[in-house]
Parts: C-alpha cells; sequence; structure tokens
C-alpha cells in the first residue's frame, strides 16, 4: 500500500500533505530529528530520529518502498529514495526523477563548493502562494498516477 513519507524538519507543505492523504485514505509518516505536533489522527505518525544530521535521511531510506511517495527539499535524500524505487517530490512541487536528480546533485555540489570557496551564492527563493498551489497539484497528480498502475 502506498505511503507518504515526510522529511519533516522545517517542511512548510505538512499540512497539505495531511489533507490529501485524508483524502486517499493513505497513511503518513512524519520523520524528524524532534518532536513536533500532529494530527490527532491514526493516519499520521511521527518518528523522531535522533543521532548524526542525516539520521533522519537514513531512517527514511531503511523503511521506503518501492512506489511510496518521499516529500523532501533535500537532493541527497532524494536521491537515494529514487534508488530505493520511490517517487519523490520537492517541496515547491517538482518532482524528482532518475532524469533530473543527477543535474539537481551538480549544481547543489557547484554551489556548495562556490561557498565553502568564500563565494556569494543566492539561498533557495521565498515560499510562496504559487509553490503551494504548484504543490498540491504535483501531489495529487503523483498518487492519481501510482493509484492506477497499482
Amino acid at each position: 500500500m502506498l505511503e507518504i513519507f515526510v522529511d519533516a524538519d522545517g517542511c512548510p507543505v505538512k499540512e497539505e500533505v495531511y489533507r490529501v492523504a485524508k483524502r486517499y485514505a493513505l497513511q503518513v509518516t512524519l520523520v524528524a530529528n524532534s518532536w513536533m505536533r500532529i494530527p490527532d489522527d491514526k493516519s499520521v505518525q511521527l518518528v523522531v530520529v535522533e543521532g548524526h544530521q542525516d539520521a533522519a535521511d537514513d531512517w527514511i531510506v531503511e523503511h521506503v518502498g518501492e512506489k511510496d511517495l518521499v516529500i523532501t527539499g533535500d537532493i541527497p535524500l532524494a536521491s537515494r529514495c529514487l534508488k530505493q524505487g520511490a517517487l519523490v517530490l520537492g517541496l515547491k512541487g517538482r518532482p524528482f526523477t532518475e532524469d533530473n536528480i543527477g543535474g539537481a546533485v551538480a549544481t547543489r555540489d557547484l554551489l556548495s563548493q562556490l561557498r565553502e570557496a568564500g563565494g556569494r551564492t543566492r539561498g533557495p527563493s521565498a515560499f510562496e502562494k504559487r509553490d503551494r498551489s504548484r504543490f498540491l497539484q504535483s501531489l495529487d497528480e503523483m498518487i492519481q498516477r501510482l493509484r492506477r498502475e497499482a
């Protein structure tokens, strides 16, 4: 059965995930480094993972299955989940795929190297209302596609 995993630390679209998951009667697992408030709903669970910086990412990769859906803005996590056969949706509604993940990883690494060398780079653009709408539309489309394929 399709499950949605959310890289929940700093995720701005949790409410949208809850709403769409409820419409399709899907299980949502939020994975975070610290406790957070979640809806009082049996279909939503919170897993708090302590340890190193990427402990939550590691937990998601260990538990995600083929055709599960992962919500994250973390490009390395997205890459790892794609290798597990999961579908991955970015926080602004952009799906990560085998076709685009290589470019995303390369861009991330290049910007990281520039920052380490003292260069100035712009951070991500602000999260806007249109990003939320795009996310909702993409999430709904991905779930419908997965359900048709099942």
